[in-house]
């Protein structure tokens, strides 16, 4: 499967002062704004780096769901936040937080489809990053 997907910034002014707005082929984000203050302050709007956050814990929420399909189990609930932590300049790491709900399997199947979840997830791929994950079976 090959596809393209697309997204858009525009930006007017000067880093610390100016504004911005994102957008993405699908119009779920449609015009939404960030700036200096989203990004490294607190505001009303978006930030890349919280944007990067949604799609990790997105991709890997969906995969494990096929992976465990694979093994025969169907979760009830898969629940990930990814915490994506900033410093210096750099994306440092991407703690990825999982609370599960999978009827019959046990404590270490779920991990160990959590863990390869984790490692062929694209974005996990994409990433070059520190990557951790903690797995909790509900």
């Amino acid at each position: 499967m090959k596809f393209t997907r697309k997204a858009k910034a525009n930006w007017k002014g000067s880093g610390k002062d100016g504004k911005g707005t994102l957008s993405t082929q699908s119009s779920i984000l449609n015009e939404s704004q960030y700036s200096f203050k989203t990004r490294f302050e607190d505001g009303i709007g978006t930030n890349p780096e919280e944007l990067i956050a949604a799609a990790h814990s997105g991709c890997f929420t969906m995969q494990l769901s096929f992976l465990l399909g694979e093994a025969g189990f169907t979760p009830d609930n898969l629940d990930t936040e990814a915490k994506l932590t900033f410093e210096d300049g750099n994306v440092t790491n991407i703690h990825l937080e999982l609370i599960g709900q999978v009827k019959g399997i046990d404590k270490n199947k779920f991990q160990e489809i959590a863990l390869k979840a984790k490692e062929i997830c694209p974005i996990s791929k994409l990433l070059n990053t520190n990557i951790t994950l903690t797995a909790t079976l509900a």
